[in-house]
């Protein structure tokens, strides 16, 4: 299940500085975060990493708008950033921005590298620019209302005309589709891979990657007149962060990245112009980029103009990190759009985490307490046929030591980015564990036959500790508090130790409630 020890990389998207983060910010590096965690538990060795993307245009128009300068705008909106990741839990290895120094180094190398190669030349550009995209589009994309134009994300689009530095994008068309074909997990979901497949296949014309009417961004090496592009400075982060154009440890170690996680509507940049622009440097490429879906508030777009931004930390306030970090990740297939809805969130925090896993817990620790003298019972010699059905079902080790089913199960539809579906599955098993429990019926065991209650008891212990193991990526606080009711020792909460059963007799502390139901009349 956990296999050699790998080097993982995994990174969020650096977030645009523009204005404050937004539940698809939490919503993306969460799912990064889930994702470290699990590989953590694995045994592997695994750098993470997030950050904010603070050069270009808009954000010079937003620092301007305020009256402040870009550097002191950035300054304060990254930090918001940087607390969000504290506030969610991200278990981030570095926090990068692009107005560090260590990045303006690896932005001039890669440009260095790639003007060495050939691929970049100077023209002037002449086309349709949407600032609030940072993106070209090309007359075919365009579409009119009012007198306005608009590219296909809906942001206004300009008419540009300025000099400008071209990367010779066009020359990599063939090679791009060779690499999607070779390499048919690299864009997911499918869809979106079907996607980007079709939009190379249209035909690319080369890119340009220079601005000179704004002077917020990274110099281009040699003709400080022209900024990069901010898609260029902003991409070369995730090789930066590794220690580029150094030939660190860490580059090597780390890279290509397993994934990057984007929401879909910077997909394009990522699956098409980062690969052609390490190619064309003579690097390798990222494994995979994954692209997830927007989030749509009570089945409403979600705007500021509306007013129903939905604020993650709110959200945390109100209901509590743990259970805010569950339901992003359960309630909608990972890459598809999802509608929050406050029912919908109530629903699932007392279904699922209060009455499903709290309800057990609380009941299987409290007889434990009440009927074994707080002791764990001895792992079990004989399982019943029903104990026997029962671990099937709930995924534990077997006598041999051998690994469960369920975390075999959850590691591959993780490492697929499946994460509604991993949670499906434990929470079918933790309905199995409720099922078992209202058969068995410990509690009227106690006085008829206290051998089989501790049995019963024992298998309980033993599902609610593979529960509580494999739910810590998701739920890290709840789980080290649930750990620590089973007494399950500090170093033994990887997955690897499942394997290994607790001794009898070990002392279990008074159990107290996981999760609090909701009483809520708006829901």
């Amino acid at each position: 299940m956990t296999g050699e020890r790998r080097s993982i990389y995994l990174t969020t998207p650096i977030y645009y500085v523009n204005d404050k983060p937004h539940i698809g910010h939490a919503y993306t590096s969460l799912a990064a975060d889930v994702l470290a965690r699990w590989h953590r538990m694995s045994g592997h060795d695994v750098h993470f990493l997030t950050g904010t993307d603070e050069h270009g245009q808009k954000v010079e128009k937003a620092a301007e708008a305020r009256g402040m300068d870009p550097q002191l705008f950035t300054d304060t909106v990254s930090q918001s950033f940087r607390e969000l990741a504290v506030r969610m839990n991200y278990s981030n290895d570095d926090f990068i921005r692009t107005s560090e120094e260590r990045h303006k180094r690896a932005c001039a190398a890669l440009w260095q590298r790639l003007e060495a190669n050939g691929e970049i030349y100077l023209g002037h550009y002449e086309g349709w620019y949407a600032v609030r995209d940072e993106a070209f589009y090309g007359p075919d994309e365009i579409t009119e209302k009012d007198g306005q134009k608009f590219a296909p994300t809906g942001a206004p689009v300009e008419w540009v005309r300025e000099p400008s530095y071209f990367f010779r994008l066009s020359r990599w068309q063939e090679k791009l589709l060779a690499f999607y074909e070779a390499n048919p997990d690299f864009i997911a979901p499918q869809t979106r891979r079907n996607e980007v497949m079709s939009f190379v296949k249209s035909g690319l014309t080369d890119l340009s990657i220079s601005r000179t009417s704004f002077k917020w961004g990274v110099k281009v090496p040699g003709d400080e007149a022209h900024v990069m592009y901010v898609w260029l400075d902003a991409l070369t982060n995730y090789i930066t962060a590794l220690g580029y154009p150094s030939e660190s440890e860490a580059l090597w170690r780390f890279w290509p990245a397993d994934v990057h996680f984007v929401g879909k509507d910077i997909l394009r940049f990522h699956a098409i112009y980062w690969p052609a622009f390490l190619m064309a440097a003579g690097l390798p490429t990222p494994r995979r980029v994954f692209a997830h879906g927007w989030w749509t508030n009570e089945g409403q777009k979600i705007s500021k103009s509306l007013g129903n931004v939905i604020d993650p930390l709110a959200l945390i306030d109100e209901f509590g990190l743990d259970p805010v970090r569950f339901f992003l990740l359960r309630e909608v297939p990972f890459g598809q759009d999802g509608d929050f809805q406050r029912k919908a969130l109530v629903g699932r925090l007392n279904g699922e985490l209060a009455d499903a896993l709290g309800n057990l817990a609380n009941r299987t620790l409290s007889l434990i307490q009440r009927n074994c003298e707080g002791a764990l019972p001895a792992p079990v010699a004989a399982p019943t046929e029903a104990d026997t059905a029962f671990l099937t079902a709930t995924g534990h080790a077997d006598a041999a030591g051998s690994p469960a089913w369920l975390v075999e199960k959850v590691d591959a539809l993780l490492n697929e980015q499946k994460f509604d579906a991993a949670l499906t599955l434990i929470f079918t098993s933790i309905r199995e564990a409720n099922g078992y429990i209202t058969r068995e019926q410990p509690w009227a065991l106690k006085k008829t036959d206290l051998a089989r209650m501790r049995d019963v008891l024992r298998h309980l212990h033993d599902a609610l500790r593979v529960f509580a193991t494999v739910l810590r990526p998701f739920m890290p606080e709840t789980m080290e508090k649930l750990l620590d009711q089973l007494a399950v020792p500090a170093g033994a909460r990887d997955l690897a130790a499942l394997a290994t059963p607790l001794p009898e007799g070990v002392a279990l502390p008074p159990p107290s409630p996981l999760f609090q139901k909701i009483q809520d009349a708006a829901a």
